[in-house]
């Protein structure tokens, strides 16, 4: 409950639109005032899935430290198609995973699952997934403002933020906007 008083409590200021939805230009996590970094669109096939967007404490486009940092930070995704169900979340989670840890993922499968399990239903158009770091803390997830869990580990947190920043991520051109490059 924490943390959905933390991400609004952010401020009213907005960085636009992309894809049809605003992102804000700030976001609270814990103690840390973070900035959006960049955004972009996630798309497959052509099809606009969601708007991403990356938030740091200091704007960065350096995919690597942004991966190792053990500082708060969170990716945003509002969703733009509707009906991306469960199993196609993670589907392409367990893809990101996999590029984002080189295939070696045998040593935080089980904190996957615990990341997968927290996508039991379907994303719909409006849907806001929100991926927060917080070092000590793990990786959480909130869905429209409801905490799913959380996953303890910096590993984790690299493997995840991976997923949309490493040298294969889940989309280059939603990586180039995170990383405002």
């Amino acid at each position: 409950m924490r943390y959905l008083l933390c991400l609004f409590a952010a401020g009213v200021a907005f960085s636009g639109e992309i894809g049809g939805v605003t992102l804000p230009d700030k976001m609270t996590v814990g103690d840390a005032s973070l900035v959006l970094n960049g955004a972009g669109l996630r798309k497959k096939l052509f099809i606009k899935v969601y708007a991403g967007g990356l938030y740091l404490q200091a704007k960065s486009s350096d995919q690597n430290k942004v991966i190792k940092a053990d500082e708060p930070m969170a990716v945003r995704l509002h969703f733009i198609y509707d009906g991306v169900s469960s199993e196609k979340l993670t589907e392409a989670w367990n893809e990101g995973f996999k590029n984002a840890t080189g295939g070696k993922t045998a040593a935080i499968q089980a904190k996957i699952d615990t990341f997968n399990g927290m996508f039991s239903q379907t994303a719909n158009k409006g849907d806001v997934y929100d991926v927060i770091y917080e070092p000590g803390k793990g990786t959480s997830v909130l869905v429209n403002g409801v905490s799913k869990g959380t996953v303890e580990g910096l590993e984790f947190k690299q493997a995840v933020f991976g997923i949309w920043l490493c040298d294969k991520p889940a989309d280059s051109g939603l990586k180039e906007g995170m990383l405002h490059q």
